[in-house]
């Protein structure tokens, strides 16, 4: 299902050249649950961005369902992005003037797919199955980190995607909510057939997943 070719990413302060990633290689089926680990600045959150078309590669491809979508339009790559990509980020990135049903309604009203009765629907009941419909006027500050993030990862499924990219989903949370997070996204998977890309720092939460593959001076590892 993803493919990725050569991959490099460099930035440039100056007339120096940081290189961050280093010719990479990777391949993930449909279903997968894949997990990137390596310490914090190996590079594995602008890897993530990079899978998920939120930043460009200064080499190689990244080729989702046989196109490589960085010769896509940007509308066509914008699309892609809020059809076939759900993200999780660490810090949630909800938006704290929005309940958390617009939180999680927000990708589906700017995709149009399907009309809005149907996708309140969805998302009433996903609520319901994670332990949060009686959350549903509540606003993220009202919220435990834990609810949060369950919230963060429904936002990320509302569009029924083919790949679920998620950037440390329980760095901020502790081993008891980190869990049920962890719980949840494998029933996603095992349910729904979603790949899922992990990076973490954490070894143990690594384990989890199909495979496993380490950062380290910007190329991956088994």
């Amino acid at each position: 299902m993803l493919e990725v070719k050569n991959l490099h990413k460099n930035y440039h302060n100056g007339s120096k050249t940081i290189r961050v990633l280093k010719g990479l290689n990777l391949n993930i089926e449909k279903g997968q649950i894949i997990a990137i680990v390596g310490p914090s600045g190996a590079g594995k959150s602008t890897l993530l961005h990079i899978l998920g078309g939120l930043d460009s590669p200064s080499e190689g491809k990244v080729i989702f369902e046989q196109r490589d979508i960085y010769r896509l339009s940007d509308a066509e790559l914008s699309q892609l992005r809020n059809k076939k990509i759900g993200f999780v980020f660490q810090f949630y990135h909800l938006l704290s003037e929005f309940s958390v049903l617009e939180n999680i309604l927000l990708p589906a009203r700017i995709s149009g797919n399907a009309p809005f009765t149907k996708v309140r629907e969805i998302a009433f009941k996903l609520l319901e199955k994670t332990g949060l419909g009686e959350r549903t006027g509540h606003f993220p500050s009202q919220l435990s980190g834990g609810e949060r993030q369950r919230v963060a990862i429904l936002r990320g499924l509302i569009n029924n995607p083919e790949m679920l990219l998620c950037d440390e989903p329980t760095g901020n949370l502790d081993s008891a909510s980190g869990e049920e997070v962890m719980a949840l996204i494998r029933k996603i998977n095992s349910q729904n057939k979603t790949a899922v890309i992990l990076v973490t720092h954490n070894l143990e939460l690594a384990k989890s997943a199909d495979r496993v593959y380490h950062l380290r001076d910007g190329v991956l590892a088994n």
